[in-house]
């Protein structure tokens, strides 16, 4: 099959689709597919999602739920957790995690696990994306060479039979101006013939495609973006810091003013730490890279470190509250306000909170809660082992009751002023209290010289 045979099946929408991986990034690119009338096959190794979604439940809040129903209803989008009929696929997408072992090296596990299944379906005509972020050369060094010797025994070549391209996603989980279809995108192949198939393929769910030269151009520009958060949110954070011990400074306000200047600055705003699938892990993907070429990413490495230390600068801040308030540790009622890792979403991958919480547990706290309307139940392991939280309903009386209140995650839907006025004493890490008027003794700020 040519590459125009490959295109015109494309462009017909007689292609069919198949997605990998049905979380954040495969199922919103899925649905996408599915509605622009091509008929999508997800995959999962979870047979309790796909259970899910074959009953009809969108587990993933990005996805407009009448989108999701339409395409549902339609037929034109189907989940198994079997490679069954992977041979008719006609567009492969990998879009499966991308974590790091515990000594944060990179883990490609499901992108090798991915690529095997791909392999065994290997056929002419074939078109395959890998969209998890992850380290230079990972499209041509680990998914390249599993399906090229497949591809190889059936005789078929590498940009002449079938196409292989990196086109790393970018998801913003809760954003509702930037989504799947206007959302601008990057694609490198590993041929020009694979670049040109892959962006046209692309295009039929994406507006705008940007070409680069190869696959690592792709890869390295995706761990760019996300370094670039990284690095200015610890710059902002270890300011933070020194503004309070040097007291008197807020580092909201300086920002503020900061961001005033219309050219060359950008706002960054300190937290409690990193969270998300991409920020805390693309630094040490890229370090990682980078010594074995004799090379210390020693600025971004740091950065990386001193976001990580964030969560211990909180505790050691809530413990300082606790004795403040004459309580000791193992009495002090302590319920925390958010553990989704960003405003307004479900999303807890890598939250902060969880490292908070742990170490909490750590610290004696034996009175802990959570409030957060967007997350059910929470876990997290902490020294003594796996703990479930279930979120605890906001209402006065479980504010009053608190020793301290500590707010991780500025969700839209807390009640602030109430909160303000029936809380002994707050430990914001989010300047959320800022528009609320309140009595300004019984809020520790971080980065406004309190903590």
């Amino acid at each position: 099959m040519s590459r125009g045979d490959i295109k015109t099946k494309i462009e017909t929408k007689a292609a069919k689709v198949g997605i990998i991986g049905l979380g954040y990034v495969g199922l919103p690119l899925a649905i996408e597919y599915a509605r622009q009338g091509f008929q999508t096959v997800g995959y999962d190794v979870s047979s309790e999602r796909v259970l899910r979604l074959g009953a009809g439940q969108n587990y993933i809040a990005d996805v407009p739920e009448e989108h999701f129903q339409a395409v549902h209803a339609s037929g034109l989008f189907t989940a198994q957790d079997d490679y069954e009929g992977a041979g008719d696929i006609d567009v492969f997408y990998i879009c499966v995690p991308t974590p790091v072992t515990e000594h944060k090296d990179p883990d490609t596990t499901y992108i090798r696990s991915a690529a095997e299944s791909i392999a065994a379906h290997i056929r002419a005509g074939q078109l395959v994306i890998l969209k998890s972020t992850t380290y230079p050369d990972t499209t041509e060094g680990i998914v390249q060479p599993i399906i090229e010797a497949a591809a190889r025994q059936k005789g078929l070549t590498l940009g002449k039979d079938w196409f292989l391209a990196f086109s790393p996603e970018r998801i913003d989980p809760g954003n509702q101006q930037f989504t799947t279809a206007n959302t601008p995108v990057v694609v490198g192949g590993v041929t020009p013939a694979c670049t040109d198939i892959a962006c046209f393929a692309v295009q039929q769910v994406v507006a705008k495609v940007h070409r680069v030269s190869s696959p690592k151009v792709a890869e390295m520009e995706k761990l760019l973006e996300n370094i670039f958060r990284s690095v200015n949110i610890a710059l902002v954070n270890e300011l933070a810091r020194l503004c309070d011990r040097m007291g008197g400074i807020s580092m909201w306000e300086v920002v503020e003013a900061a961001a005033t200047k219309p050219f060359g600055f950008m706002p960054f705003y300190p937290g409690p730490g990193l969270g998300g699938h991409c920020i805390p892990i693309d630094p040490y993907y890229l370090s990682w890279l980078a010594r074995r070429y004799d090379f210390e990413t020693s600025f971004i490495t740091l950065s990386a470190r001193t976001n990580e230390d964030m969560p211990f600068y909180v505790v050691d801040a809530v413990v300082r509250a606790v004795a403040s308030q004459g309580v000791k540790v193992s009495n002090a009622n302590v319920l925390v306000l958010g553990v989704a890792f960003k405003r307004d979403v479900d999303d807890t991958r890598h939250s902060p909170a969880e490292k908070i919480l742990s170490l909490l547990v750590d610290a004696g706290f034996e009175k802990l809660s959570y409030s957060d309307p967007h997350v059910e139940s929470f876990a997290f392991t902490a020294r003594s082992g796996r703990r479930t939280l279930q979120g605890a309903q906001l209402d006065p009386a479980a504010i009053s009751a608190a020793d301290v209140i500590v707010l991780l995650t500025d969700h839209s839907a807390f009640p602030y002023a109430m909160i303000a006025d029936k809380a002994s004493l707050i430990v914001d890490t989010r300047n959320a209290f800022a528009s609320v008027p309140h009595d300004r003794d019984k809020i520790m700020l971080l980065g406004g010289g309190d903590f």
